[in-house]
This record gives C-alpha cells, structure tokens and sequence, in this order.
C-alpha cells in the first residue's frame, strides 16, 4: 500500500495503548550461548519505498505533496546521547528520557536500547492546516510484531517505577525525564500554512528478530469542514530495515539472511 487519499465521513479510528516488551527474547537468550544483534535502523532504498516518497542522504524518508512534506528518520542512541550530553552520564542515574546514557551491561559490555525513536518533520506551504495525530501512528514489523507510538501516560508509567518517593534525586530524576519528553515529543497540535514542527515518535525497543518493519501515519488530516473536522486524509507509509544476527562467546557474529 502507498500512500493513500481516504475521504472521512465520520467517526475516527481508536487506538489500542498496549507496550510491548522487546527485550523478551534477548533475556532468554542468555542460556543459549550467545546474545542478540541487531544494527540501526535504516531506510529501504527509493525503488522498493511507495509512491511519493524520496529516501534522503541522511536516512530520512519523505513525503512529498506539492509544498507539503512529512520526513521521518530513524534516531541512534549515539545522535540521542549527543542531543543531550549532560542528561548522558552517570551511568544507571543518567537522565536521558530516551537512552540508558553511557551504562553499559557489565555482562555484555554493550548498551541496550531503551526504546525505539524516530524524528518526525512536518512542512505545511500547501494547506491552510494539516494535522498528524501520534497515536494514530505505529510500527508494523514483516514477521507480524506491532508496535504503538507511546503516549506520556505509558512514558509515565514506565518511568514511574523508577521513583521510590514524592521527594529525593529519584523522583527528581523522574520529572526532569517526564519534561523532557513533553519538551520533545511530537504533539498532536495542527500545522498552520507556513509552519515547520518536529519531535519524536516514541516506541518500544523493538524485538531482536525484527528485521523489516513499516512506519505508519494513519488520518493525516490535510482538509477539514467548517467545524473543524477532517474530510480528506492520507495514509503514509515509511519501510525500514536492520541487520540482525546473534554474537557467540567467541566474538564471532553470525547475521540472519532475512
């Protein structure tokens, strides 16, 4: 399916706000003499993407509707840590809402993702407002795996563990990781004619056997009635991939053929 033109009548599509816990199979895997790979997440080239859509040399994939554009690109621990070098460090204390900062795993030396974020640009020159809601936006994985965008009620419920108390450096921690995510996200707000927003897409960590997957923008509104309501809306879609494979106790990493 390429990007799609719907005209909406009524009603809207609702949303199921289930998280999905991606390090399962990593955790089992232990026993079996050698741990999971898998590599970031890039774009399929130009030719295999849909209609419409342009693969840039940074490894965002864009939509492109006369002056309207929508580009979405994969974000690496490394380029999340780097926008928030302060937040980095400190190993387990880090602050960074989106990565486990410069803790690594003593057992593998290596640093899990937390979750899955991806960049999300809009440019309106084309409507008078366009709007993309986030929970109407998820990944979708060749093997069947679905993952919805998080809202801040499940970042909050993840993190809130995490605060033993209404006081103290934990819960501190705790809020200062709850603003920045709010600061940051893309918000469900409409894009006027002549504006330019972004923010990430906030997912699951992705399980260690996915290896293709679908980014979709489901309702993007570009039209809307007198009241407000959308009556013209597309369906987008972004195709991704990543290496996978399994690291032995030898250092010998043997990839998966997809």
């Amino acid at each position: 399916m390429r990007a799609s033109f719907r005209l909406v009548m009524k009603g809207k599509s609702r949303r199921l706000s289930t998280l999905v816990a991606g390090l399962l199979l990593a955790g089992l895997c232990a026993a079996c003499g050698y741990r999971y790979y898998a590599g970031p997440l890039q774009p399929l080239p130009d030719a295999q993407q849909h209609t419409g859509m342009q693969v840039s040399d940074d490894g965002t994939v864009l939509f492109v509707q006369e002056r309207f554009e929508v580009g979405v690109r994969p974000q690496t621990d490394a380029e999340l840590n780097r926008l928030y070098p302060a937040y980095s460090k400190g190993g387990m204390e880090s602050i960074n809402p989106y990565t486990y900062g410069d803790w690594k795993d003593p057992e593998t030396g290596s640093t899990p993702q937390r979750f899955t974020i991806f960049l999300l640009k809009v440019k309106n020159y084309s409507y008078p407002k366009v709007q993309i809601d986030p929970l109407k936006i998820s990944l979708i994985a060749s093997n069947g795996r679905e993952y919805p965008a998080l809202d801040p009620l499940e970042f909050d419920e993840y993190y809130r563990p995490y605060a033993t108390a209404y006081s103290g450096n934990l819960y501190d921690r705790y809020e200062e990781r709850k603003d920045l995510f709010a600061s940051s996200r893309y918000a469900s707000e409409p894009v006027f004619s002549g504006q330019e927003v972004q923010g990430f897409l906030v997912f699951p960590a992705l399980h260690p056997d996915v290896q293709e997957l679908r980014l979709k923008l489901e309702d993007v509104a570009i039209r809307f009635d007198f009241r407000g309501d959308p009556i013209e809306v597309l369906d987008l879609e972004y195709l991704f991939f990543r290496e996978i494979g399994r690291i032995y106790p030898d250092g010998t990493t043997k990839m998966s053929s997809g």
